[in-house]
């Protein structure tokens, strides 16, 4: 028998003891990142002081969590690729791609481990501290993390003959890759280094030029083929900067300056906080409360679906986890129980869950905002009529496939729905809770991010019960899996990003812009289709970090509000997710109602061209994203 990690089910005791330590480190990390600011709060209420290095503590539990989420994200299997399809068991293509991307993954992550140790030793000295802390001691993260991760990927490789040898190559080759830092370690370290590193590393300088675009070439290929795209991400910006002769550690640098940001905390915060809320009964609570309210009127279930779907998107920052945690239980309301059309049913839940992007608290805007610069709580006000326009347009199709289809309603009856009311007035107050606390000034992003999740765990763990604290450390690795995966792929994607910017591509895509297209509807033209295939060809965050940086400059020289164009970007990005064949919504919903691809394609595409209406409504009247902001932005 093999665990997700392919190692076998009866582990040694010293190996129990070391992922117990990865997990006890981990949700260790997440739990202080939840209390800290929260305890902030109160001594700042109270004493009219803070913790002392408070905002240092938070972003270096951030990189904790970051990186040694990355080991259990590798643990479990569950890094992001856009080919994990083709996988399967006793599927000899499967096994065949597994094999390579594995050694892929291991040879890119065998050299990010070697230019992340050189980061650490060149980049911090002992006398640093983060607090009482000594710096190194978070910092050492990032060469641990990768080289686990690099074992991890080599061990996911399916045994066979050879196996063995391809592993050593893989090392071998991540080794090579890495040679300059490594001489850089050996000088660190030493002083006088072996004169034969020196000799290589000569070689070095004239091979790596030649070989950086068919390498990249084929890191770009093997993402198809799924390889992690935090591996294609860091493999193409480490290639990038070996074939211009930077230094490599710049990777890491980047990839700790992202995740040491101010805002970033609060992305861990809001996918734990949407976490409990999906292992606990709070997704009936919520169905049955819009069930009372709008069960009366005909499509009034599908409404309580979209606004379901849109409430717990908003929190866990990802549409594909509200399908696979709401669509079996949404899917028998609207189906089995409500007698609507099984099409539509499958075609609403895949296409809705995305509109929870534009919502308040999204961890889209929040990271759209960091890297553009752009005032977040304004991006959260303009998300906010563009996201009720689509709810409003998908209620209005449930109202009208429900009157044809003859679904059945249900009497209002105002017991049911005082009842309903009792029983969900926790989780209806979390919303209420953050809009007071964050656009009050109370409290800043992350913060209020804190706040959630306390409310939360005081709601499901000690008043509803429902999740117990024995429990709770599970739920705590649950989310630690996804937001670890969403961290490293955000310290990867600045990387590559960093380049982008550092080659002065912004500035030369803006040139040519400015000479070849003159009309401002000619730009959002293009705007809308770059970004619908970015947004099928990547993940939400990826796209973010690498696309935004080239679009924001073009904005400004069409004159369009940074707002305005922060909601055309996520709104774009977002119906990418539905856009047949790749869109990564449609696989998961696949999976999640045990349907064949081209039928999920036929039962999202009517869904498909009423978003894509709504987005050019979105794109072409500004009105729909500015007038909040501009009414209570301050």
């Amino acid at each position: 028998m093999q665990q997700s990690d392919g190692t076998p089910a009866g582990r040694p005791v010293a190996a129990r003891l070391l992922l117990g330590i990865e997990d006890g480190v981990a949700v260790a990390a997440l739990v202080l990142l939840s209390l800290f600011p929260l305890l902030e709060i109160v001594l700042r209420s109270v004493l009219r002081t803070g913790i002392l290095g408070q905002s240092d503590y938070l972003v270096h539990f951030v990189l904790l969590l970051g990186y040694i989420g990355g080991m259990i994200t590798a643990r479990e299997g569950r890094h992001l690729s856009m080919g994990s399809g083709f996988h399967g068991h006793g599927n000899i293509l499967g096994d065949y791609l597994k094999r390579v991307t594995g050694l892929i993954a291991a040879a890119v992550c065998t050299a990010l481990a070697w230019s992340a140790l050189s980061f650490v030793l060149l980049g911090f000295g002992p006398g640093q501290r983060v607090g009482i802390v000594p710096i190194q001691l978070f910092v050492s993260a990032l060469p641990v993390a990768m080289t686990v991760m690099a074992v991890r990927f080599a061990r996911q490789v399916p045994r066979g003959r050879f196996t063995a040898l391809g592993i050593a190559i893989g090392f071998a080759v991540g080794t090579f890759l890495a040679w300059e830092p490594i001489v850089n370690i050996a000088y660190t370290v030493t002083m006088m280094p072996p004169p034969w590193l020196e000799s290589v590393l000569d070689r070095w300088l004239v091979i790596m030029p030649a070989i950086a675009v068919p390498a990249i070439i084929v890191l770009l290929i093997s993402a198809f083929a799924g390889t992690p795209l935090f591996v294609v991400l860091a493999g193409t910006a480490f290639l990038l900067f070996a074939r211009a002769g930077g230094a490599l550690e710049v990777i890491l640098n980047e990839g700790y300056t992202m995740l040491t940001g101010s805002t970033i905390p609060a992305i861990p915060l809001f996918t734990f906080t949407g976490y409990l809320l999906s292992e606990s009964r709070a997704g009936e609570r919520l169905v049955t409360l819009f069930r009372a309210l709008f069960g009366w009127i005909p499509g009034g279930l599908v409404i309580a679906a979209v606004f379901a779907s849109v409430f717990f998107t908003s929190f866990t920052g990802a549409s594909g986890v509200t399908i696979l945690a709401l669509g079996g239980l949404l899917f028998y309301v609207l189906h089995t129980d409500g007698n609507h059309p099984e099409s539509f049913s499958v075609g609403i839940l895949t296409s809705a869950s995305n509109i929870g992007l534009l919502f308040p608290p999204s961890l889209a805007i929040i990271i759209y905002g960091t890297i553009a610069q752009v005032n977040i709580f304004h991006l959260f006000l303009g998300g906010i009529l563009p996201g009720l326009a689509i709810v409003a347009v998908f209620s209005v199709i449930g109202v009208v496939v429900s009157s044809r289809s003859r679904t059945p309603v249900v009497p209002f009856q105002p017991r049911a729905a005082l009842a309903a009311v009792r029983e969900a007035i926790w989780e209806v107050l979390l919303p209420v809770v953050i809009v007071v606390v964050y656009f009050s000034g109370t409290a800043s992003l992350v913060e209020t991010a804190a706040v959630a999740v306390i409310y939360t765990v005081l709601v499901e763990v000690l008043f509803k019960r429902e999740i117990t604290l024995r429990a709770l450390p599970s739920v705590a690795l649950k989310c630690i899996t996804i937001a670890g995966g969403v961290l490293i792929i955000l310290a990867s994607a600045r990387a590559l990003s960093f380049y982008i910017v550092d080659a002065r591509i912004p500035i030369m895509l803006r040139d040519w812009v400015q000479a070849a297209i003159g009309s401002r509807i000619v730009f959002l033209i293009l705007l809308n289709l770059t970004l619908l295939v970015t947004g099928c060809f990547m993940d939400i965050f990826s796209a973010i970090m690498i696309v935004a940086p080239l679009v924001v400059p073009l904005g400004g020289l069409f004159g369009i509000d940074p707002v305005h164009l922060g909601v055309i970007f996520l709104a774009n990005l977002g119906l990418g997710f539905i856009t047949p064949p790749v869109g990564i919504d449609l696989f998961l919903s696949s999976y999640r109602f045990d349907k064949p691809l081209p039928e999920i394609y036929r039962h999202v595409a009517p869904f498909f061209l009423v978003q894509l209406a709504m987005v050019l409504l979105i794109t072409y009247v500004p009105l729909l994203a500015t007038t909040l902001p501009r009414l209570f932005g301050g």
